[in-house]
């Protein structure tokens, strides 16, 4: 199966990755048909290790390939990968100020970006969808840099980026579905909200790899603009949002576990 995988074109590669990205929030959204809540200790944990995985695959998924790239090239190491970096955060800061979106577990009058009246479980789903489609891009970056034929990018590393992501997609899923329970909406229409808000990645991912396939000398920059963009998510929203409710020692281990996982995962498979 594996090795079908490998030899499809990088472009579909990236979409099938994406599908089980968002498959795995599905999931997790899915478990509002299983159980009336989920405890908030372990739904801090969760957003604290996918914090973790984000930071460490913005360095060895993204960052260092890119670095490792433009050295090889004979540029200059550091260009793209801070000038992709800061034009990645700066871009999610932009749409961060201007799309509506609400945080979870924050109150309905601290939503974010242009007024609007939109419904609280819009502005829910929207604020996870501002926040995968750093993620999405990062896979399809990661794919379509195979195209590149470059040592530095390879198929085992995107593969386990996929992974890593999907992985901490899990309790995103779940973390907006239980919310809208809660507040009365059914579990059907929950999990829709929940599942929808991964329909991003496969759309993201697709973008990210078509671009580095047909352009190839922005290869460094579009790696390390995912990367500043999931560094912005991951201590504007995860961080933030994983020690809410006073869990913090448990969300910062759990964020040194996810660091961890994802190192490893990279580096096993590289």
């Amino acid at each position: 199966m594996m090795e079908y995988f490998a030899s499809l074109d990088h472009v579909l590669q990236a979409f099938i990755a994406t599908l089980f990205t968002w498959g795995l929030t599905a999931l997790g959204a899915g478990l509002v048909f299983l159980t009336s809540g989920v405890n908030r200790k372990f739904l801090d944990m969760m957003l604290g290790f996918a914090a973790g995985v984000m930071i460490a695959a913005s360095y060895f998924s993204l960052l260092k390939p890119a670095i490792e790239m433009t050295e090889a090239e004979g540029g200059i190491p550091w260009l793209p990968a801070v000038v992709g970096f800061t034009a990645g955060g700066l871009v999610l800061f932009l749409i961060d100020k201007v799309l509506p979106h609400l945080h979870i577990g924050f109150p309905q009058e601290e939503t974010e970006g242009i007024r609007t009246n939109w419904q609280r479980s819009v502005l829910l789903m929207l604020a996870i969808t501002i926040h995968n489609i750093p993620e999405g891009l990062a896979v399809g970056v990661a794919f379509g840099a195979l195209a590149a034929d470059i040592p530095s990018a390879t198929f085992a590393g995107a593969v386990s980026l996929a992974v890593g992501i999907g992985l901490q997609n899990f309790p995103e899923g779940a973390a907006v579905s239980f919310p809208l329970v809660r507040e009365g909406m059914s579990r059907t229409r929950s999990f829709f909200w929940g599942q929808l808000s991964g329909i991003v990645e496969p759309v993201a991912a697709v973008c990210g790899a078509l671009l580095v396939v047909v352009a190839k000398p922005v290869l460094p920059y579009a790696l390390s603009f995912a990367a500043g963009a999931m560094i912005f998510v991951v201590v504007e929203e995860l961080i933030p949002e994983s020690q809410l409710e006073k869990n913090t020692d448990l969300a910062t281990l759990a964020t040194m576990f996810g660091f961890a996982f994802m190192m490893m995962l990279d580096l096993a498979f590289a």
